[in-house]
């Protein structure tokens, strides 16, 4: 989520606005060790806006150049 804010500039009050939750919600996800934890609904909506804001999200085992999960600009 970080690497994704960071992309787009945005700060975690930034993204908790583009996705319609709370912040405090923002900065839990982001101190989840690993795989970041939360209810479905929030995670989903945090997912939906940073695909609408033109993020791709790159799951484990997907087409990467490091073969690891991350995050990158669409269309790039």
């Amino acid at each position: 989520m970080r690497a994704a804010r960071a992309l787009l500039k945005l700060d975690q009050r930034g993204l908790a606005k583009l996705s319609g939750v709370s912040l405090p919600t923002i900065q839990r996800m982001e101190a989840s060790e690993g795989t970041v934890r939360g209810v479905v609904d929030s995670l989903t909506k945090v997912a939906e806006a940073l695909d609408r804001a033109g993020i791709e999200l790159i799951g484990e085992g997907a087409a990467s150049m490091g073969g690891g999960r991350g995050v990158r600009l669409k269309g790039e």
